[in-house]
């Protein structure tokens, strides 16, 4: 049982750190209020869907795409698009992050660093997320639900997954 103690460890915080977000963080999925415990806490959800809204439209024209953005939702000229909803902000990603990272054995003048830099990756590994899957709605529209329901979410996790992986062999286990 020894070596997978880190395995469940990992595990344990992130279905914890799951369902405390989806007990205590409700909101309208198409509305911009969202409540913890009943406070509004809107405002860092709004922001964030509208930076990775602004974020992935530059880098979609980046590409060539001719994208218009409305709010937070994206239109392409053959009248698909997406709606970036509070949802799609990353933040939960980056919450369950943190939480394993601080469950983590480990010194905790690497987490000053490393929390923030995990952080940071789940932040451009959403934006990614999030370009990818509008590009597919530009183009195959029908392939969204199940890349994003099915495919891209678990990726996000497997990145996570990872984080902490090097983690752990890289600082958890080393003699500082």
């Amino acid at each position: 049982m020894e070596p997978y103690r880190g395995v469940l460890r990992f595990v344990a915080v992130l279905l914890a750190a799951h369902f405390l977000w989806k007990f205590t963080v409700v909101g309208d999925e198409y509305g911009s209020e969202v409540t913890f415990f009943g406070c509004d806490i809107s405002a860092p959800f709004v922001w964030m869907s509208a930076h990775i809204a602004n974020v992935v439209c530059a880098f979609l024209g980046w590409l060539g795409y001719s994208v218009e953005l409305t709010g937070t939702t994206l239109r392409f000229a053959n009248g698909h698009g997406v709606c970036i909803v509070w949802a799609c902000s990353g933040l939960k990603q980056m919450f369950i992050f943190a939480c394993i990272l601080l469950a983590a054995r480990g010194p905790w003048r690497h987490k000053l660093w490393f929390v923030p830099m995990g952080v940071a990756v789940c932040h451009v590994v959403n934006v990614a997320r999030i370009t990818l899957l509008t590009m597919v709605v530009c183009h195959r529209p029908e392939w969204f639900y199940v890349l994003h329901e099915h495919v891209s979410k678990y990726l996000f996790y497997a990145i996570i997954f990872l984080l902490w992986v090097w983690w752990e062999e890289r600082f958890a286990r080393a003699k500082t």
